[in-house]
């Protein structure tokens, strides 16, 4: 399988009210449509976004609804998130029909589970986030094991971080950059490497950084890193400051990035290279996300879904005065 796919900020959908779970239906449907389901397929968007509102609203008082078009093998879905600050849930225990915590009829996540090709969830004292992605009927394996949650700062028309994602039979490939400040200034810088990347990926990821480099002069320019995971070997190059986790069931370590702005003059580019990063998960953010959290606060986060990993930190480690950019993927060997 061959893909490059640039990514897009995500919609998010407050709620707050019972008027506003209409709206997160209304976004969620009209992103399914962008993704070319059929009308089956959209009421299931439909039906998942409904229930995910509504137990927002009935566990939490209130939360957020995240929506986003992702890359599948072959195809594309959508992905329906619930965020909420509550007081958390047995997902196991919850997942069967007739168990409520808020006396109803205990059927939304037993339903959820039964529209989504994809579910998980993450639950503790700090609240909850649920996962559901739906993919056309007929590709049970789509799924791409990876998260992006991607917001602009309040007030602004256009978000200046970006990603892109490339994969392949024998390689993963991720990119991510903040362009210097914010806004649309920030938003071309980001374009501009964005877009190079998608056009030419291939190579060795400090020769790729050279093109980038290239690509965003003559724009105000900003950080920038990306890796290669191919045979095995993750191989990071960065410059600026984009964070990079590798992260494993007992152990956490960071991926260095030179000082630097990319765009500008900047010294010979160096990679690192990490053996054995197969099975671990890549965690990396722009500087609108806090650097101190630890996935070991967590308990089994770490061993969800990415997306649901993403969540969890966009919500408690947004800082609220930049453009933000997480992302997440499960390392595969792909040889």
């Amino acid at each position: 399988m061959d893909l490059i796919v640039a990514g897009q900020p995500t919609l998010i959908v407050p709620v707050e009210d019972t008027t506003q779970i209409g709206q997160a239906r209304r976004s969620a449907t009209k992103a399914a449509l962008e993704a070319g389901f059929d009308e089956a397929d959209t009421g299931r968007v439909a039906l998942v976004t409904t229930e995910l509102s509504t137990n927002v609203l009935r566990h939490a008082g209130r939360g957020e609804i995240h929506v986003a078009i992702v890359p599948g093998r072959d195809t594309q879905g959508v992905q329906v998130v619930a965020v909420d600050r509550g007081p958390g849930f047995d997902f196991a225990v919850c997942l069967t029909d007739g168990h409520s915590t808020a006396g109803s009829r205990g059927e939304g996540l037993g339903a959820i589970r039964r529209q989504s090709q994809v579910m998980d969830a993450h639950a503790d004292h700090r609240g909850s986030v649920v996962l559901s992605r739906m993919y056309p009927r007929g590709t049970a394996q789509a799924d791409i094991r990876f998260g992006a949650t991607q917001q602009a700062l309040a007030g602004e028309p256009i978000c200046g971080d970006g990603w892109a994602m490339a994969l392949s039979d024998s390689a993963q490939g991720v990119l991510l950059v903040d362009g210097l400040g914010h806004g649309p200034a920030a938003h071309r810088a980001a374009a501009a490497c964005v877009e190079a990347y998608v056009a030419d990926h291939d190579g060795d990821p400090v020769e790729v950084m050279a093109r980038l480099n290239a690509a965003m002069s003559g724009t105000r320019g900003g950080a920038v890193a990306m890796v290669r995971h191919a045979g095995g070997t993750l191989r990071y190059c960065g410059v600026g400051n984009i964070a990079g986790s590798l992260i494993s069931a007992d152990a956490s370590r960071g991926l260095a990035s030179h000082p630097g702005i990319m765009g500008m003059a900047t010294r010979r580019m160096q990679a690192f290279d990490f053996p054995g990063a197969t099975g671990k998960l890549l965690v990396m953010h722009s500087d609108g996300l806090q650097s101190r959290w630890s996935l070991r606060d967590y308990p089994g986060l770490a061993n969800r879904h990415p997306a649901v990993v993403t969540s969890v930190l966009y919500r408690d480690f947004d800082r609220g005065r930049d453009d933000v950019t997480v992302f997440a993927i499960s390392l595969e060997d792909r040889a």
